[in-house]
């Protein structure tokens, strides 16, 4: 495999999972960025981990994705059933404190960045299985009681609440669940670049994965799948004049989408129809 494909479909991974990251919690229409603060420490954390002590790549993910729930669960209970606004307000903060602590902190290397993070073998495959375990667990809470609730909550907390459903703590377990993905994805990113910076964990990883949300589509955990690859690989065959506009090509495409179709490409009635095709063709 050559190294630009390896590099395209490595963070092609960790863009599709971060996407589910802030789809999980937009389920109770909660925009939630701080799976990007989830994402940066616990990076930092594995980085320094197998530098440092010399752990292996799977102690770092756990211990990651522990980080990211963790912090995201305790956070959970001032925003777990709170105003969108507020949970966008408490995510902005977190990215910001969380860059600048590491930025000041020369232990982790700074504005400097940190190096030396070790290869791992087989680390793509991983990535993806990672992907698929995550898409499955997914799929299941969409198709149940929890999920219907989610819906429920999205349309009307009222209703929701009227139907017996706890939206705080349905909230907290969306956010928590979200948090660990972010950590996960903080981990596999230094593991894939073998180095960190804190340049990366900014505000542009909100506006590229809120274009591939809805972009995608946010009612359904295939839209994200869909859009994440075509959108991370869009600036890549472009000519490098134009590629270099990435992040005001995708704001634009943001716009777009919400102005003409703020459901986005792919709905649950486009999934409901292409069931029933599929189930026709099997009865023909």
């Amino acid at each position: 495999m050559s190294l630009p494909l390896y590099y395209y479909l490595a963070i092609a991974s960790i863009y599709i999972l971060m996407t589910w990251a802030l789809y999980l919690p937009y389920r109770v229409a909660h925009l939630h960025f701080m799976v990007v603060a989830n994402m940066a420490i616990s990076g930092y954390f594995g980085g320094y981990a197998a530098t440092q002590w010399g752990w292996p790549f799977g102690a770092a993910l756990l211990a990651g994705m522990l980080i990211g729930a963790l912090l995201s669960w305790l956070v959970s209970f001032g925003i777990g059933d709170a105003p969108t606004f507020a949970v966008v307000i408490v995510g902005f903060t977190f990215i910001y404190i969380t860059k600048t602590a590491i930025e000041n902190w020369d232990l982790i290397g700074g504005t400097m960045g940190m190096f030396g993070i070790p290869m791992v073998k087989n680390l793509l495959l991983y990535a993806y299985l990672f992907v698929l375990v995550t898409g499955i667990f997914i799929y299941r809470f969409d198709h149940s009681r929890l999920g219907r609730a989610a819906s429920a909550k999205f349309v009307d907390k009222d209703l929701a609440t009227s139907f017996g459903v706890n939206t705080k703590h349905l909230g907290m377990f969306l956010q928590t669940w979200a948090g660990a993905i972010g950590g996960a994805c903080g981990v596999f990113y230094a593991f894939f670049m073998n180095s960190l910076f804190p340049d990366f964990f900014t505000f542009h990883i909100i506006g590229t994965t809120m274009t591939m949300l809805f972009l995608g589509g946010y009612t359904t955990m295939w839209g994200p799948l869909l859009a994440a690859p075509i959108l991370w690989g869009l600036p890549l065959i472009l000519p490098t004049s134009i590629a270099s506009w990435r992040q005001i090509i995708y704001g634009v495409i943001l716009i777009v989408i919400l102005l003409l179709r703020p459901e986005g490409a792919v709905t649950r009635q486009f999934i409901r129809k292409i069931q029933v095709k599929l189930k026709l063709v099997k009865l023909a």
